[in-house]
């Protein structure tokens, strides 16, 4: 039979000025340096800044679950 888990859910907010996809991989990335057991995400929000009509940068706001000892 599988183990019971209890996890913690913390907010991350990740940017990128190319894509989505790289907000949401910059923000795990730099979270899995100093939280151990980093498990899953889920995003949040979607938003982005806009500088002469143009997207200047994607801001991904989402919350990843880590895994308590």
């Amino acid at each position: 039979m599988g183990e019971d888990h209890v996890y913690k859910k913390i907010e991350l907010v990740g940017s990128s000025t190319d894509s989505v996809d790289l907000a949401i991989k910059n923000a795990i990335a730099r979270a899995s340096k100093s939280v151990r057991q980093l498990d899953w995400f889920e995003v949040d929000q979607i938003r982005g800044h806009i500088q002469d009509g143009k997207v200047a940068q994607f801001q991904v706001v989402l919350k990843a679950g880590f895994r308590l000892d």
